[in-house]
């Protein structure tokens, strides 16, 4: 019996203090990524090879990893047999432009899907040869991801091609369209949905009279009550009078 106990314990000390290592790169898997190599991953993670599988701790390199990468989730396995450490990574693509203010100027950058901000240097090679992207997100704000990511969702479906999404300091939400102009959608709170629904309802359903006719903005801020503002009518032998508005 102590025999076996003793030769347990040795057995034990190697696996830990010997087999369950990690002595060069090829022990780290990338999974899932077309645009996160392995030299990129040993880099951000700080890895010194030979290193302890066991020492690794699995969410605090998941969180420093999507810090650091251009992926919207990784998840980080140690495995034993064989040692070896998988990360399992969901890439993040750029879907527009971005610009914030911070306390040294304009920064700009990039947004996900999900409204998150990207820095110059997460979104390189996140889109390939494609190109940045034409939507332009400003005054972007960290508390305002979840509308941003829920208007980011809906913009295929607005009748009209999305340009620009703006938030102003105290929050207000203002869209510019191709062919629909500005549209204000006021502060994104519970109704946002529901005038996303108004948007993508006038820009098909808007009268041919009213679609004949260039419209120069429309306020969605009340659902109920969308106002739409029109160019004025010429006045016979003399110019133009203010702008009216259309329920």
């Amino acid at each position: 019996m102590l025999v076996l106990v003793g030769a347990s314990a040795g057995l034990g000390w190697v696996l830990l203090g010997q087999g369950w290592s990690l002595r060069s790169p090829s022990q780290v898997e990338v999974v899932g990524s077309r645009q996160v190599s392995r030299d990129q991953i040993i880099q951000e993670a700080r890895l010194r090879f030979p290193v302890q599988l066991l020492n690794l701790q699995p969410r605090q390199l998941a969180v420093q990893l999507a810090a650091a990468l251009p992926v919207e989730n990784v998840q980080v396995t140690r495995l034993m047999l064989p040692p070896r450490l998988r990360i399992d990574l969901v890439d993040r693509k750029a879907v527009a432009r971005a610009e914030r203010h911070t306390g040294k100027g304009l920064e700009q950058g990039y947004v996900d899907r999900l409204g998150n901000w990207m820095t110059s240097r997460q979104q390189s090679g996140a889109n390939g040869t494609g190109g940045a992207p034409l939507l332009l997100v400003s005054g972007w704000q960290e508390h305002l991801r979840p509308p941003l990511a829920q208007v980011l969702g809906r913009s295929e479906q607005l009748g009209s091609t999305l340009l620009e999404i703006q938030f102003e300091p105290n929050g207000n939400l203002w869209l510019i369209t191709s062919s629909l102009g500005k549209v204000r959608l006021g502060l994104p709170d519970g109704q946002l949905g529901r005038r996303l629904d108004m948007l993508s309802h006038l820009s098909s359903q808007l009268s041919s009279r009213v679609k004949g006719l260039k419209v120069q903005s429309i306020d969605l801020s009340d659902p109920d009550h969308p106002e739409l503002g029109l160019p004025p009518k010429p006045r016979p032998g003399g110019s133009g009078g203010p702008g009216m508005g259309v329920d």
